[in-house]
């Protein structure tokens, strides 16, 4: 059997593939694996330039964890979070709740209310069978929310939870409907708007370790440097032919790697006229992750939990990212989407000046000097070309969506960006790799 793609999704695969006595060849472009998980050491501290979280209901993760032997420990929260409101002011506070006013205070929570019926109705596994699919993929998440309620700020500080902080696109740019897929694959909206649950662990050592452990046990199988530029496929089987004179034949093929990507392989035949049309309409999203190491987690020293939500500003949120036993302290925030664009276009400089003043008007001028500064930008990673993960564009889901996870006769399809459950995370990304494994063991035995 044939893996393109040695992330998560494509190592699960290839795991469970072999578990059932298949031999497996794993080809990775990059001369590393993970995918979008990646820890690397900048300037003498370990960050997670990638994925990082675990959240108590990603059971397929927590079980890989468990049977590598690798172990996590909770983001820190103790003390006052921060709310940043639309004039800069900042507020400190407790609870799930910002401190936008009572009276936005109450919107917020009947704007949620209403989410957490939504979303469970529509669900993570097939949204665009719903009946109302159609008409939910009509309208963005912006002027749907604009719709229920006329509090302004009410609508921005949802509308964040899901444009901002996970499709990091534009509220405007996606649907109704993609949103409620976002809410349904966590569990639901309350669990988008709980950071204590959503951003719950980590993984000690970094969630790289995933994909480390399990590209050990393949061993030999797993090849790095060979970007697949032409797939050649039929009933009898396919043929990879990668860089490095590399060519692989295999009676099957796991392609786990982002629909944005599959673009980059030369696929032989073509694939089917309505599969083209269904990549031009998804893309990744934008981000940029700001990594901040102090010689020491001073905000803490303030009672400060290091969160810090600012749904108005271009630093939309921050977390105290400390590593595991470690005497220094790391802040992590997001740029997202537009405001991503408009901090590029700063300049490193000005950009580095703006984001650390930004944290500096909320944990004090000790945030204006960090040790280590780094900011992580998928959107230059060649084999990535964004982040967090793909959506597609209003009314793209509804009319595409249910081809995402078809075999297309030896082909098969793997990431966290088209699952259910789990939906662009690492626990995504192990279900899809699981669930394309078992559809090429259920085919070869019958």
């Amino acid at each position: 059997m044939l893996v393109i793609g040695a992330g998560a999704a494509g190592l699960s695969a290839a795991t469970r593939l072999v578990e059932a006595g298949l031999t497996v060849t794993v080809l990775e472009a990059r001369d590393r694996v993970g995918g979008r998980t990646w820890t690397r050491e900048i300037d003498g501290a370990m960050l997670e330039i990638g994925g990082q979280w675990v959240s108590p209901d990603q059971e397929a993760l927590l079980e890989t964890l468990d049977r590598l032997g690798l172990e996590t420990f909770a983001r820190y929260r103790e003390g006052e979070s921060i709310y940043v409101d639309r004039e800069g002011q900042r507020h400190r506070y407790t609870g799930e709740i910002f401190p936008a006013g009572a009276e936005t205070e109450a919107e917020i929570e009947r704007l949620i209310g209403i989410l957490d019926e939504l979303a469970p109705e529509v669900g993570a596994t097939a949204p665009w069978a719903h009946p109302r699919a159609a008409e939910f993929d009509a309208i963005s998440w912006h002027h749907w929310l604009r719709t229920q309620s006329d509090d302004e700020s009410a609508c921005e500080i949802v509308s964040i939870y899901v444009a901002e902080a996970m499709l990091t696109k534009p509220a405007h740019s996606f649907s109704l409907l993609q949103a409620l897929l976002m809410a349904a694959s966590a569990g639901g909206f309350a669990n988008l708007v709980d950071e204590d649950f959503i951003l719950d662990r980590r993984v000690v050592g970094g969630m790289q370790q995933v994909s480390l452990r399990l590209a050990e046990q393949l061993g030999d199988a797993v090849v790095l440097n060979a970007p697949v530029r032409r797939l050649e496929h039929a009933a009898e089987g396919v043929v990879a032919h990668a860089d490095g004179d590399v060519v692989v034949r295999a009676k099957r093929a796991v392609v786990a790697v982002p629909p944005n990507l599959y673009a980059r392989i030369d696929f032989q035949p073509p694939l089917p006229r309505l599969h083209q049309q269904m990549h031009q309409h998804v893309s990744l999203g934008l981000v940029i992750k700001v990594h901040a190491v102090y010689d020491s987690p001073f905000w803490r020293e303030d009672g400060l939990s290091g969160t810090v939500f600012a749904p108005h500003s271009p630093v939309h949120e921050v977390y105290d990212n400390t590593n595991h036993e470690d005497d220094k302290g790391t802040l992590v925030a997001f740029v997202s989407d537009l405001q991503a664009d408009a901090s590029f276009k700063l300049g490193p400089d000005a950009q580095r000046a703006a984001i650390l003043e930004q944290l500096a008007a909320c944990f004090g001028p000790r945030a204006l000097e960090p040790e280590v500064f780094y900011l992580s930008d998928w959107g230059a990673e060649e084999w990535t070309r964004g982040a967090y993960a793909a959506s597609f564009d209003i009314g793209g889901l509804s009319r595409y969506g249910a081809m995402q996870r078809e075999p297309l006769g030896p082909l098969h399809w793997a990431c966290s960006d088209i699952a259910a459950e789990g939906y662009q995370h690492v626990d995504g990304a192990i279900r899809r790799g699981w669930a394309a494994a078992d559809e090429i063991i259920h085919a070869l035995g019958d």
